[in-house]
C-alpha cells in the first residue's frame, strides 16, 4: 500500500491551501474530499474580505480554486473519511472507498454540526456503523437499516443489498431515490434514537420503531471526537496551537474545525500554516531516523 507524506482531509479553503503549500514543498500528498469542493462557498453571494479578490462571488472564488488545483496538477480523491488512527509512525485513514496511509495528516473537514441520536455512540461498533463498505460483510444474510443524507449514499445501500438479506433505506433528503426492488424505501420517518434488545438494533423514529441486525448512518461528516480516537476537543472544536498542531504527534488541524472566526481567509491562512508544520514534522522525523 502506498504511504503518502501528508494526507489532507477536506476540500474547503483550508484543505486546498494546505494541499497547494505541501505540493510546493514537494511532498507526496493525498487530498480527500468532495471534487465539487465546498457547497458553502459556492452558495455565498459576495465575499468582501478575501485579500486581492474584492467583491468576488462564491461561485467565482470556487472556480478560481479549481483552476489553481488544475494548474498545480493536484487531484482530489473523492471519499468520505470515517476514522483516522495513529499507528505510531504513520496514520491509517478509513474511508468508504478503502484504507489509506500517511505519515502526517491535516484535518480540514470543516465545522461538524452533527447531533448524534440517543444511543448512537454507545452502540457504535455494536450494531451501528458509519461505513457500508467497511462493515457490510458483517451483516451477510441479515437485515439492516441505512440512513442516507445525500443521493450518493444510495450507492452504499445498493452495495449492501448485494450482501444482506434486506435493506430498509431512510432518505433524509427530498430528491427521489433510484433503487432496485431489493431495497425498501421508507420516507417521513425521522430517526430519534437507537437501542439494543437481544442482540438486535431498534431504530426509534418519530413514527414508530424499525428492528434490524445493524444500522448504517451515512452522514456527510463525523464529529471530531469520533473521527480520531484520543483527539483533544473543546466545545466540538479541535484544540490546536499556533502551528496548528493537535495533541497527537503528526496530526494537524485547520479551518472551521478549529473554531471561530468562520472566515474563508482565516481558513486558508491556517491551511498554509498546517502544511508548513506538517513539512517540518516530516523533516524532523527524517533527521531522527
Amino acid at each position: 500500500m502506498e504511504r503518502y507524506d501528508i494526507a489532507i482531509i477536506g476540500t474547503g479553503p483550508a484543505g486546498l491551501e494546505a494541499a497547494v503549500t505541501a505540493k510546493i514543498r514537494n511532498k507526496n500528498i493525498l487530498l480527500l474530499g468532495n471534487k465539487s469542493l465546498s457547497n458553502k462557498i459556492e452558495k455565498a453571494h459576495t465575499i468582501k474580505n478575501y485579500l486581492g479578490l474584492p467583491e468576488i462571488s462564491g461561485e467565482d472564488l470556487q472556480n478560481s480554486f479549481k483552476k489553481h488545483l488544475e494548474q498545480m496538477e493536484i487531484e482530489i480523491t473523492e471519499d468520505k473519511v470515517n476514522a483516522v488512527y495513529s499507528m505510531g509512525n504513520y496514520f491509517a485513514i478509513q474511508g468508504h472507498g478503502g484504507i489509506y496511509e500517511a505519515t502526517a495528516v491535516i484535518l480540514a473537514c470543516g465545522l461538524s454540526t452533527v447531533k448524534e441520536f440517543s444511543g448512537e455512540l454507545e452502540n457504535l461498533g455494536r450494531g451501528v456503523s458509519y461505513c457500508a463498505t467497511c462493515d457490510g460483510m458483517l451483516y451477510k444474510g441479515k437485515n439492516v437499516v441505512v440512513i442516507g443524507y445525500t443521493k450518493e449514499d444510495e450507492k452504499e445501500a445498493d452495495y449492501l443489498a448485494e450482501i444482506v438479506n434486506k435493506v430498509i433505506y431512510l432518505p433524509m433528503y427530498q430528491e427521489e431515490t433510484d433503487h432496485d426492488a431489493r431495497i425498501e424505501v421508507v420516507r417521513d420517518q425521522n430517526p430519534t434514537g437507537i437501542e439494543k434488545q437481544d442482540n438486535r438494533c431498534i431504530l426509534q423514529t418519530d413514527s414508530g420503531k424499525i428492528e434490524a441486525d445493524g444500522i448504517f448512518i451515512l452522514r456527510e461528516s463525523v464529529a471530531p471526537s469520533q473521527l480520531v480516537p484520543g483527539l483533544a476537543i473543546e466545545k466540538n472544536h479541535v484544540i490546536v496551537d499556533r502551528e496548528q498542531r493537535t495533541n497527537i504527534a503528526g496530526l494537524f488541524a485547520c479551518g472551521d474545525i478549529t473554531g471561530a472566526p468562520y472566515q474563508y481567509i482565516k481558513a486558508a491562512g491556517e491551511g498554509n500554516v498546517a502544511a508548513l508544520s506538517a513539512v517540518n514534522y516530516l523533516s524532523d522525523k527524517t533527521k531522527q531516523q
